[in-house]
């Protein structure tokens, strides 16, 4: 067999110089060649595993590229496939062929090949991507079927289910609704939607910003799952007039998940939406949300200084929470008091005082930030501006000394200051007071497995003011969606900001002073160097990180 050096060499991974110094670091540390490499940066662990495969005279496979064979996948059940870390994705003479992290445990290859009664072809894979294969193929899908069939059948069998407590504590709902929320999570979910229709129930998951249908089950399992999620959620399950929401955590491949719940009476029944939280997105770091280093640049301007107000702009669901709670993550120091007050309060982070608005007792955003101004804070985080009262006091906070941010409902930065002096501020304190305002959108980003270049034509070119290109150069290599079992076929995979981010200088000041609309405001943005969201996408979709036609579903 040969050396694992002398393999690492022959595929070119590695130079003679490389393989020395690692050899050395390998006897100094006492651990392995190949973990000595990886953790210094020079293989990937999909390099090490491919090179340990060829030095073993086994193939390698990226599980990334492979189209697996649902009726070899079929052979072996899931919880075995879990179990032993391997997964079937196909056959080759007359052989089910086992993609596998172990390839030499002998034990896992005896039990499967009991289990499909089939004769057993390992092949390498690392145990990262088996793991993600076995959660991408093996879905809840099919369980989630059998289990409303049971639950339809059970309902059929006793028509003496008015008791909803009997109901909701039935094995068969439980199990329905917790692998509803696992394979949620599975699919990268940000929501859940359990809509009740005249025939049946709809089941809807939000990937990457955009709905996808799942599943319909029988209308009869409604009342059973809608009152189970109420009482994990401390929802008064008797009330089913009126909007209500919660909140209810769950543990899902190792971690806590926290989910938040809203019910709404449709004419149906009640809709219910739940919204995933991951609590690693409040943890995110600024540089994780796709800034450009213009953007970057003007925008940390803005949060190193003491005083002064920021604000992030844009619809539901545009990652302001998320971009704010970075830009904490940022500033949060031990000598820094940081106050927040959310409506609700999404994630929860350490060193931070959070309060959440209650409305029915009488703490609403103006009322708490009075309190909270009176707590000695250095920085101020509100939820939302939703009126003149909390505005008005926002203001005044930013002009005795305080770093606030905030978020505001507009479509782009310079509309943010038409929009406060129509609340009722006064242009010349909003001048004064505003530092800095992001504007975003989330755009879907391409799947890196499978997205394919092409050449636009001059034309497209030209009428999008393309950036960064003049009629007659040469035309850039832009790239479109094509669809992999990496990305489930949509050709997408995660998500990016696009930002517009306004510095409020002297000149935009004395705009705001004089009533000028928010199309002058813009002009005078644009000449001290501000990006439309439209140019930030054109330039990132030039990058290949997204596409054109994905820049305007977002962007007007």
């Amino acid at each position: 067999m040969k050396q694992l050096g002398d393999v690492l060499l022959e595929g070119g991974l590695v130079t003679p110089d490389q393989l020395t110094h690692a050899v050395d670091e390998q006897h100094r540390l006492g651990r392995s060649l190949g973990r000595v490499l990886v953790d210094g940066g020079i293989l990937t662990e999909g390099q090490l595993v491919a090179a340990l495969a060829a030095q073993i005279g086994m193939r390698f496979v990226d599980l990334g590229d492979v189209q697996v064979d649902g009726s070899a996948l079929a052979r072996v059940p899931g919880h075995v496939a879990r179990r032993h870390t391997a997964i079937p994705i196909g056959y080759e003479d007359g052989k089910l062929v086992v993609a596998m992290a172990d390839p030499a445990n002998v034990f896992a290859i005896d039990d499967l090949r009991g289990i499909s009664h089939s004769d057993i072809k390992p092949v390498v894979a690392t145990r990262n991507d088996v793991l993600a294969a076995i959660d991408r193929y093996y879905r809840a899908d099919d369980a989630l079927d059998d289990l409303s069939s049971e639950i339809d059948s059970l309902d059929d069998e006793d028509e003496d289910l008015s008791n909803v407590k009997a109901a909701v504590d039935d094995a068969p709902i439980v199990k329905f609704v917790n692998l509803l929320i696992t394979q949620a999570i599975q699919d990268r979910a940000s929501d859940i939607h359990l809509e009740p229709t005249e025939h049946d129930l709809r089941v809807r998951y939000r990937i990457d910003g955009v709905l996808h249908e799942t599943m319909r089950s029988p209308r009869s399992i409604q009342s059973g799952v809608i009152s189970r999620l109420k009482i994990m959620a401390d929802i008064n399950i008797a009330e089913r007039r009126i909007p209500q929401d919660g909140r209810l955590s769950v543990t899902a491949h190792g971690k806590k998940v926290d989910l938040r719940v809203a019910t709404l009476p449709t004419v149906w029944g009640e809709k219910v939406v739940m919204r995933i939280l991951d609590n690693s997105t409040a943890k995110m770091d600024l540089a994780d949300l796709g800034f450009s280093d213009h953007n970057y640049d003007i925008y940390s301007q803005s949060f190193v200084k003491p005083y002064g107000m920021i604000l992030v702009t844009g619809p539901t669901g545009s990652g302001k929470s998320t971009t704010l709670y970075a830009t904490l993550n940022v500033v949060n120091r031990p000598e820094v008091n940081i106050i927040t007050v959310e409506d609700p309060v999404e994630y929860r982070l350490g060193g931070i005082n959070q309060v959440q608005v209650n409305v029915k007792a009488g703490l609403t955003f103006a009322s708490a930030l009075r309190s909270i101004l009176r707590s000695d804070p250095d920085i101020v985080l509100i939820g939302e501006i939703r009126d003149h009262e909390t505005a008005q006091i926002a203001i005044e906070a930013s002009l005795t000394g305080h770093l606030v941010l905030s978020t505001l409902h507009t479509n782009d930065a310079p509309s943010s200051i038409t929009r406060l002096t129509e609340m009722g501020i006064e242009p010349f304190l909003v001048g004064s007071a505003l530092d800095c305002v992001l504007a975003q959108r989330l755009a879907r980003k391409l799947c890196e497995k499978c997205k394919e270049p092409y050449e636009p034509t001059e034309e497209q070119l030209v009428s999008l003011s393309f950036p960064g290109w003049n009629p007659g150069e040469p035309l850039p290599t832009l790239y479109r969606p094509v669809g992999c079992s990496n990305c489930a076929k949509t050709g997408y995979k995660g998500r990016l900001a696009l930002h517009e981010v306004m510095a409020v200088t002297e000149e935009i000041e004395r705009l705001t002073v004089q009533h000028a609309s928010a199309t002058t405001i813009g002009e005078s943005a644009i000449s001290n160097g501000m990006r439309l969201l439209r140019e930030d996408g054109l330039r990132k979709a030039a990058a290949g990180i997204t596409t054109i036609d994905e820049i305007f579903r977002v962007v007007a």
